[in-house]
C-alpha cells in the first residue's frame, strides 16, 4: 500500500512510524513532512493547507489511503476533496471538523445537548464585550473563535488583563479573523486531562488518557506553547472518571454531531477539565493531539492502519483496539526564545540507539545532517513499566541529544507522580 500523511511535525512523525509497523505499508509520503521525518517517509514540498495540489499529487502517485494529521487542513476541507477523488482518508470532513474550526459552534453544540461545559458568552462587537467584562467574574477565559495555532486562549487573572486581551484579538486581529468572533467564559478549576478517541461515528473508542504541559517554563510558568511534553496514563483519569466520561461527554458528543448532520470520523480530541461538579469539556480538537500523540500511540497495540481503516469504513465496533497497560512519558527539546523569537539553523546530535524514541517537529535535512528548523525541535519518547521510571528514560535519553541554544522543561510528569501518590 502506498499512503499520503499531511502535515509535518512531531505529531506525523509519530503517525508514521505507528503506520510504518504494518507489512502491506510499501511508501509513505508525507506532505510537507520534515528532515526527520524523511528517515521514514517521503518528505514532498507541497503545504498542508494547499490543498488542489495534495489531491493532484495523490492522483498521480495512486495513493491507497490518506490521514489528514493538522486541524488547518481539515476545517479547509482537505478530507471532502480527497474522497471526492476517490481516495480514502481518515480525518473528518469539513462539517464536522468545525467542532474545533468555530468554538462559537462547540459551545453552542454542548449547550444544545446539554453535554457539561463552562458557562460562556459569544460576541462580535468588542464594544458589547467590553462592557460586559465590566461585570463578568475574574479570572476569565477568552478564547478567539476560528483556529489560532492552538494559542488562541488568553487566561485573563484581573479585569484590565481580560480587557487588553479582548482588544487584542478583536482590535489588533492578532489572531487574524479568528479574533472577529470571541467568546468569553466561566474559569473553571480542576485537573486537566486529555482523552484522544477513534470514532467512526456511531462507535467511540478511547484512546489512553495523558497529561500536556503547555507552560514553556518549570512550574507551569512562562508562555502557552504548543506543549512542552506528556506523559500517560494522566493519574487523574481514574475508571471512574473514565465512566461518566463516557455516559455524559463522549456518547452525547458523537450523537449530537450525528444529529446535527455531521457525523464526526476519525480522531476526536477531548480537553477535559475535571472540576468540584464533576468533568467538564474545555475543548475539543478535530483531530490527535501535539504532543499527546507522541506518549499514546507508542502504547498502542493494535495495528494503527487497521483501525484507522475502520473508523473510515464505520467498522470501528468491530475492530479491536487494545492499548499497552504501560507508561509513556514526551519531553519535547525546543529552541531558545520559543514560543517567541529564536534562532535556527543549529546541528542537531542524535545518537544513532536513540533514533527510534525521536519524533522530530521541526529539522530540515542538508547534506545527511540535521538542523534545527522550528521552535519545538524534538519530541523524546520513552515506554517503562511505570510512570516514574518512563520520565527517568525519557529524561536520560534527553541528556544523550544536543544542539546549539536547546532547552526543556525538566518537571515533565512531576504533577502526574504527585497526583499518583495522592490516589
Amino acid at each position: 500500500m502506498k499512503l499520503l500523511v499531511v502535515g509535518g511535525g512531531g505529531r506525523e512523525h509519530a503517525i508514521i512510524k505507528k503506520l510504518k509497523e504494518n507489512p502491506a505499508v510499501e511508501e509513505i509520503f508525507a506532505l510537507p513532512g520534515n528532515g526527520g521525518i524523511a528517515a521514514d517517509a517521503t518528505p514532498v514540498p507541497i503545504g498542508a493547507k494547499e490543498i488542489g495540489k495534495i489531491v493532484a499529487f495523490a492522483q498521480e502517485q495512486k495513493i491507497d489511503y490518506a490521514v489528514v494529521a493538522p486541524d488547518d487542513p481539515l476545517v479547509l476541507g482537505a478530507v471532502d476533496a480527497l474522497n471526492a477523488a476517490g481516495i480514502p482518508c481518515f480525518g473528518p470532513n469539513a462539517a464536522a471538523a468545525e467542532i474545533e474550526g468555530s468554538k462559537v459552534f462547540a459551545k453552542n453544540l454542548m449547550k444544545k445537548y446539554g453535554i457539561p461545559t463552562a458557562a460562556y458568552e459569544v460576541f462580535t462587537d468588542c464594544a458589547e464585550a467590553l462592557a460586559y467584562l465590566e461585570t463578568a467574574p475574574v479570572p476569565t477565559v477568552i478564547k478567539a473563535d476560528g483556529l489560532a495555532l492552538g494559542k488562541g486562549v488568553i487566561i485573563a487573572e484581573t479585569r484590565e488583563d481580560a480587557r487588553a486581551a479582548v482588544r487584542s484579538m478583536m482590535e489588533d486581529q492578532i489572531f487574524g479573523a479568528s479574533g472577529s468572533r470571541v467568546v468569553i467564559e466561566e474559569f473553571l478549576t480542576g485537573p486537566e486531562v486529555s482523552v484522544l478517541s477513534f470514532t467512526d461515528g456511531e462507535t467511540v473508542v478511547p484512546m489512553i488518557s495523558s497529561m500536556d504541559h503547555k507552560r514553556a517554563l518549570d512550574g507551569d510558568r512562562g508562555l502557552n506553547t504548543g506543549g512542552m511534553g506528556t506523559v500517560a496514563p494522566n493519574p487523574y483519569y481514574t475508571p471512574e472518571v473514565a465512566q461518566a466520561c463516557m455516559e455524559k461527554i463522549f456518547l452525547p458528543t458523537i450523537r449530537a454531531m450525528k444529529a446535527e448532520g455531521r457525523p464526526f470520523r476519525g480522531c476526536l480530541y477531548f480537553g477535559l477539565m475535571l472540576t468540584p461538579e464533576g468533568p467538564k469539556v474545555i475543548e475539543y480538537n478535530c483531530r490527535f493531539g501535539d504532543p499527546e500523540t507522541q506518549v499514546v500511540l507508542p502504547l498502542l497495540e493494535s495495528d494503527l492502519l487497521t483501525v484507522m481503516q475502520a473508523v473510515t469504513n464505520g467498522r470501528l465496533a468491530d475492530t479491536e483496539v487494545r492499548f499497552s497497560d504501560r507508561c509513556a512519558c514526551c519531553v519535547v527539546m525546543a529552541s531558545e526564545g520559543y514560543p517567541g523569537k529564536y534562532e535556527t539553523g543549529f546541528e542537531l546530535q542524535i545518537p544513532p540507539a536513540l533514533k527510534e524514541d525521536v519524533f522530530v517537529a521541526g529539522a530540515r535535512l542538508e547534506s545527511g545532517k540535521l538542523y534545527t528548523a522550528g521552535g519545538r525541535v524534538l519530541g523524546v519518547v520513552a515506554v517503562a513499566d511505570t510512570l516514574e521510571a518512563a520520565i527517568s528514560a525519557a529524561y536520560g535519553k534527553v541528556e544523550k541529544i544536543s544542539f546549539a541554544h536547546s532547552f526543556y522543561r525538566r518537571d515533565i510528569g512531576r504533577r502526574a507522580l504527585l497526583a499518583g501518590k495522592e490516589n
